[in-house]
């Protein structure tokens, strides 16, 4: 690989004897990485089902790696929500970060939903999941693998970071900044990469993190915790960025992370103070694991007392039509309608406590029901990933072998014994969507772009 002329005479400076390494380490294929989602199937059950052979990633208890020629993307486990495929360092920021059930968690750059779909798992449905990307095309691309791993306890936005700190003040439990970067440890899997380093460089991004830092220290809770990851090698958007994290609220300190097998710490000659802190920082380079390479840092906000500055939304009281209570007796939930929110024909049901998010850009806000069609009501594709087989009572599960499947997730109409009735078409126990079964003959009803290719 032909690495631009200033990064490599940095690097040299930097890796020194190891240079070699890291040189001949960007010759050999990359990593490939899957988590599985512990929300849906828990690890040891997942290796039970796994068709694939798979070896653990050290410093991730669901991560694992697997070879390209395996393709589990092409697979309907894959459709089901049981995993997620990410490579296998980046796994790192999510793993670490403290999560408990009831944690308001806030992923500031999330999308694709790589880290999100791990910090929902984590929550198991409690609390609440803002999940937020300043590009609304990229906020689409979460949104919908937030909804393929069956989150109901979300709110995505696509908001720059001042928006979110002037709502969200003194709010969230659990920060995770995996910020925008130069990616320099992306140079392997994309040519791209390379280019738009030898475009930007460092600097764009230094000022850009600094700006996002500068507002989640607003949204950050007294007791606190936050996770500040990037994918880059440069001291200026890793050490350094500790070093102006630090001075801009003392209240802050670091606090060490796990050490792993080939795990780096943080420097201190890199940063601008001779921080010695620093050391309780990771840093992930390819030539001593098998990943791409990634900085982790993890923050704690030492406590003081203070209110919740964010104005609570309370949605107005509803009367749901009777189709949409008759299909809901059909789920064995228990409901509760003030949290029902009906937006024109499309039905929500928000996390337990809502913040307000009036003149925000939403892209989902709770769980997206469905909707009310000509009287009758049509089960959405995320109600159906947010269940449990069991908690439908007109559910069919298919074996994994059986061609139906594949038939259904390309939107065939398929045979089907059973009692008719909108039905929950499931793979091995584990829901894939909806149809509507009339006579032995389904309806199929997965979502259109969800659909195999």
């Amino acid at each position: 690989m032909k690495l631009p002329e200033r990064f490599e005479t940095r690097m040299k400076e930097m890796l020194q004897d190891e240079f070699g390494a890291y040189e001949a380490e960007l010759e050999r294929p990359c990593y490939h990485g899957l988590r599985v989602n512990t929300a849906k199937i828990s690890v040891e059950d997942f290796l039970k089902l796994s068709p694939f052979e798979l070896k653990p990633v050290p410093w991730c208890p669901n991560g694992f790696y697997y070879d390209e020629s395996e393709q589990p993307a092409k697979h309907p486990y894959y459709y089901a929500g049981l995993y997620y495929i990410q490579e296998p360092s980046a796994m790192t920021p999510a793993s670490v970060i403290p999560i408990e059930e009831g944690d308001r968690v806030l992923d500031i750059c999330a999308a694709p939903g790589g880290k999100s779909t791990e910090l929902a798992a984590k929550l198991h449905g409690t609390g609440l999941l803002v999940s937020n990307d300043i590009s609304n095309s990229r906020a689409k691309a979460l949104l919908k693998n937030l909804e393929l791993f069956g989150v109901p306890n979300m709110l995505v936005l696509s908001e720059p970071s001042n928006v979110i700190a002037d709502n969200f003040e003194g709010f969230f439990d659990k920060i995770l900044i995996d910020a925008p970067c130069s990616g320099e440890g992306m140079f392997r899997k994309a040519n791209s990469m390379v280019k738009a380093w030898e475009t930007n460089g460092v600097e764009l991004f230094v000022n850009l993190q600094h700006s996002i830092l500068k507002e989640m220290i607003r949204c950050l809770k007294p007791g606190g915790t936050m996770v500040y990851s990037t994918c880059t090698f440069s001291p200026e958007e890793n050490e350094q960025a500790m070093d102006f994290l630090l001075e801009l609220d003392p209240e802050l300190e670091l606090a060490e992370l796990p050490r792993y097998e080939g795990f780096d710490s943080g420097h201190p000659e890199w940063s601008l103070n001779r921080n010695q802190d620093v050391t309780k920082c990771r840093r992930l380079w390819p030539q001593r694991i098998h990943g791409e390479g990634h900085f982790v840092a993890l923050l704690h906000k030492k406590e003081k007392p203070m209110a919740d500055a964010v104005n609570w939304y309370r949605p107005e009281k509803v009367k749901l039509p009777d189709e949409v209570r008759d299909f809901l007796k059909h789920i064995d939930w228990n409901w509760d309608e003030c949290r029902m929110e009906l937006q024109k024909e499309r039905l929500y049901y928000l996390p337990e406590k809502m913040p307000s998010v009036k003149g925000m850009r939403v892209l989902r806000n709770g769980l997206f029901l469905g909707e009310i069609r000509k009287n009758r009501f049509e089960p959405s594709q995320s109600l159906a990933m947010a269940l449990k087989m069991n908690e439908y009572d007109h559910a069919v599960s298919l074996d994994v072998a059986d061609e139906r499947v594949i038939r259904y997730l390309k939107g065939e109409t398929i045979e089907l014994e059973g009692e008719n009735g909108m039905t929950l078409i499931c793979v091995d126990g584990y829901p894939l969507g909806w149809g509507k079964l009339t006579n032995g003959t389904l309806k199929n009803k997965y979502l259109a772009g969800w659909r195999w290719l």
